[in-house]
């Protein structure tokens, strides 16, 4: 059985903002990216996991309790780090840590001054003087100072230096390797590509792909891009009809004797055996990242067509 269960969740606040039919579900120890760019709906999603909402439509479960009806036990025992950090100015970043370790009944406080070290956090200053960072660095402490199994983090390093995200993804992998049960919601592709098993992108409020992360980065389709020392060496490879149902030609810059081919891995080798007759100024693959996938969802809106290109995506329509 899931730990997290997401079932036609649907919240709708009217002008197209909501979330709407959401359905997926987080694995024990997984990692399960949720990405989509600022108001998407990742936020309210997680909003309603954790019980601060009740949906109009569907549930969210968590262990197998309902998140709304059973929210005072699930606040106490998920580690949650929200995409917008308020805190109590009158506390120092020190006293916010032992208030939250005795709401937890946290006996022993060696973990916290552990994730302290790691994120260089300084707490003894006050909450209200705090920079962003330091205040995110004081969120990430506090949200995994108790060790929970189950992480349900939004936007989790907003406000890091590039140095910190580094430490913060390490430590996500650290996490992951001990059995962590995670939902990571993020609009940047690095920390996503980096620690995630499975991925689900939103779309104004809806999921439009649920897919393995591992398909998309080992994706059997390649492209290549190519670029001929002649005018005549162009024009003679784009006449070799016979090879196209292998070699697929999708973009063409005549003026530089260039093209993009897209060809399976089984055909590589009839791509290379081809190009050996010719005289090339440039061969080099072009990789297929997760901001390209991301992107053809945001910028053609081409649904099936960029679902197809990872083998067992799940688009929801």
């Amino acid at each position: 059985m899931p730990v997290l269960q997401i079932k036609n969740l649907t919240k709708d606040y009217g002008f197209g903002r909501g979330v709407f039919d959401v359905t997926f579900d987080v694995n024990e120890g997984e990692v399960f990216g949720f990405l989509g760019p600022n108001g998407a709906g990742k936020t309210t999603t997680i909003r309603h996991i954790m019980g601060f909402s009740r949906p109009q439509l569907g549930s969210t479960m968590l262990n197998g309790m309902d998140s709304w009806k059973n929210h005072h036990i699930i606040q106490r025992t998920v580690g949650y780090l929200p995409g917008e950090i308020a805190l109590p100015e009158s506390l120092t970043g020190t006293q916010f840590i032992r208030m939250m370790a005795q709401l937890r009944e946290m006996p022993d406080m060696s973990y916290a001054e552990m994730l302290t070290k790691k994120f260089e956090l300084v707490p003894s200053g006050d909450l209200k003087r705090m920079s962003l960072g330091m205040k995110r660095k004081l969120a990430i402490v506090t949200a995994f100072m108790h060790d929970p199994p189950i992480l349900l983090l939004d936007e989790p390093t907003s406000g890091l230096d590039p140095m910190m995200q580094g430490i913060f993804i390490d430590f996500i992998n650290e996490e992951k390797e001990r059995g962590k049960t995670i939902l990571l919601s993020s609009h940047i592709f690095s920390e996503v590509d980096a620690t995630c098993d499975r991925i689900a992108i939103i779309k104004d409020g809806c999921l439009v792909s649920t897919f393995v992360a591992n398909d998309l980065r080992h994706n059997e389709s390649k492209t290549f891009e190519i670029e001929f020392a002649t005018k005549e060496d162009f024009e003679r490879f784009r006449e070799q009809r016979e090879y196209f149902q292998k070699i697929s030609i999708i973009s063409v810059k005549q003026h530089r004797n260039q093209l993009k081919v897209l060809v399976d891995d089984a055909n590589i080798n009839d791509l290379i055996t081809l190009l050996a007759d010719y005289k090339l100024l440039f061969f080099s693959e072009i990789k297929f990242t997760l901001q390209d996938y991301f992107m053809k969802f945001y910028d053609h809106n081409t649904t099936a067509s960029a679902a197809m290109e990872v083998g067992t995506a799940d688009v929801v329509s």
